[in-house]
């Protein structure tokens, strides 16, 4: 790959970079628990360092449309990427569209393997069109035509959303999608069942093996039809929000469908098995119980021997999973390997729970280091427990850690990323979401003390919103009112981020650049560049500031 050359700018300190996941400029007054939290510092910043905002959502990270929310996942590829690729939904949908998936060699062995055997196809992901992690309409797709290519069995196994739709949206995605059922089986004359589920925080769906208890949970539901059973996942649903008042979707028990005492979708031998989400992060333990033969993190029993797909392969490093259905979009010429090239040494830090986001997503979709002398990635263990009864989260941990880094001297570029915003704003809890941008701006106040002490430049930004938009609102403005309270607003927003650069050096090179109005997150990386003193690479988004 090309070098970078120098641009004459030679910081005297190093660049923190600060992502502020999920904290987004909200346009409503009342849900925005951003805009009511306590931020002296980050009002500050505001107000004195150079100040735009930038596009986290749609087409400016590579989604279908502007309709589309962003995610941590396209957001961090276009801050570490510095160009927007076409992204999972995006591409999947084409897939679709065109037919090319069902062309593949890997849907034409699935849908083979459950011919030659008389055996069930199974299809298992998010069930919702929140079009973050998967979408309802890919699944009616596969079910459509693998009922027109003569597979007679098919099994739906549904994770229940709830956190990148409305919280209590369910049975809005259920009660329809069994009416497309009992179509296609009438009119292909197969038989299509939803044959087990459960909240998407409460089963299968972990990420960066942060609980794999999860796994276990969805394992023992999918596979061996262990649990609580019902007689249809409406029931289901209807029964665990009797029971448990208050529970929202994401967090809804495991059920099993059953007749007569007997679970309807086991996963046997010789079955074909659909990892239907596209994103990576949380597909990749269960992808690894069904395809690793020696897995230590769960129980699995007696573990069937089935033909497993991914919707896109999760990791291209790892190889994870062996077969999918869309290959993922080819990230290269990253932020990160160009400054390894330059020699530049480099920090990456986060909690679990977005540690994989400041390294593997960051860096392009890519699990290893472009250099293990260059670079150096900490995680922070994140507490296995409701995000909304510890909204701090690990933020003290994290800053504690940068702040001995940027002492140390030892590093030219340090990047973090503090979940709060993000995470405790997917619980829908208000205050706790309010204490956790609270407590990201009181890491802030000390991160910016110590930039100061070392002739450092900060940069703060977000990969997307949530923390600003925590209530649903109508078209007017007007808050959505359900049983005499705001109803309450668990998924990502389509505000723009803040974009704040503040050279505590005060060397007086650094201006806002000419015409950014518009731009995305993507130019963060030409921006950081030209602040490490180099020239972005031609094909970069153009940086928000310039060196006079």
């Amino acid at each position: 790959m090309e070098q970078l050359s120098k641009n004459g700018f030679a910081p005297q300190g190093p660049v923190v970079m600060v992502i502020m996941d999920g904290v987004g400029i909200g346009k409503y007054e009342s849900g925005d628990a951003v805009k009511t939290a306590y931020t002296p510092n980050l009002d500050f910043l505001c107000e004195n360092a150079l100040y735009t905002t930038l596009r986290a959502h749609g087409t400016a990270v590579g989604l279908p449309s502007d309709d589309d929310m962003g995610n941590s996942e396209v957001g961090h590829n276009a801050i570490g990427c510095g160009r927007v690729f076409a992204q999972g939904a995006k591409l999947v949908t084409a897939a679709i569209d065109s037919g090319d998936m069902f062309k593949g060699a890997t849907w034409i062995n699935a849908i083979k393997n459950v011919n030659d055997n008389a055996s069930t196809l199974h299809f298992i992901g998010l069930f919702s069109d929140g079009n973050v992690h998967s979408n309802i309409a890919h699944l009616r797709a596969m079910i459509e035509t693998a009922a027109k290519e003569n597979a007679k069995k098919i099994r739906i196994h549904i994770l229940i959303d709830g956190r990148d739709v409305g919280e209590t949206s369910a049975l809005e995605y259920i009660d329809p999608f069994e009416g497309f059922l009992s179509e296609i089986n009438g009119k292909f004359g197969v038989d299509a069942r939803i044959a087990s589920g459960g909240g998407r925080m409460y089963i299968t769906m972990d990420r960066y093996n942060a609980d794999w208890s999860m796994v276990q949970r969805g394992w023992d539901t999918h596979v061996h039809g262990k649990g609580r059973q019902f007689e249809s996942a409406a029931e289901a649903v209807k029964t665990y929000r009797e029971e448990n008042k208050g529970m929202i979707d994401q967090d809804l028990l495991s059920f099993v469908i059953a007749e007569d005492g007997a679970p309807i979708g086991n996963i046997a031998d010789n079955d074909s098995v659909i990892f239907f989400n596209f994103r990576g992060d949380r597909s990749i333990e269960i992808t690894r119980a069904f395809e690793e033969e020696n897995l230590s993190e769960i129980d699995r029993g007696t573990r069937p021997n089935v033909f497993y797909a991914g919707m896109m392969q999760y990791d291209g490093d790892l190889k994870i999973p062996k077969n999918y259905l869309v290959s993922p979009p080819a990230i290269d010429r990253t932020m990160s390997e160009f400054l390894v090239n330059a020699g530049v040494k480099q920090l990456a830090i986060s909690e679990t729970q977005k540690f994989g986001h400041v390294t593997y997503f960051f860096n392009g979709n890519r699990t290893d280091k472009f250099s293990e002398t260059l670079e150096d990635y900490v995680e922070i263990p994140s507490d296995i427990l409701p995000f909304e009864e510890r909204p701090w989260m690990k933020s003290a941990e994290i800053t504690d850690y940068v702040l001995e880094a940027i002492k140390s001297k030892k590093y030219d570029f340090i990047r973090m990323n503090f979940p709060n915003g993000d995470m405790v704003g997917h619980t829908g809890v208000y205050l706790a979401t309010q204490i956790g941008v609270e407590t990201v701006d009181l890491a802030l106040g000390r991160i910016l003390e110590a930039v100061k002490d070392a002739n450092g430049i900060l940069i703060i930004s977000a990969d997307h919103g949530n923390a600003d938009d925590m209530f649903e609102h109508k078209k007017t403005g007007d808050v959505v009112v359900e049983n005499g309270k705001n109803k309450v607003k668990t998924a990502h927003s389509l505000n723009p981020v803040p974009a704040i650069v503040l050279d505590c050096a005060e060397s007086g090179k650094i201006t806002l650049n000419d015409n950014i109005d518009g731009l995305g997150i993507s130019s963060l990386a030409a921006t950081t560049m030209e602040l490490l003193g180099f020239t972005p690479p031609a094909d970069y988004d153009k940086s928000i500031v310039k060196i006079t």
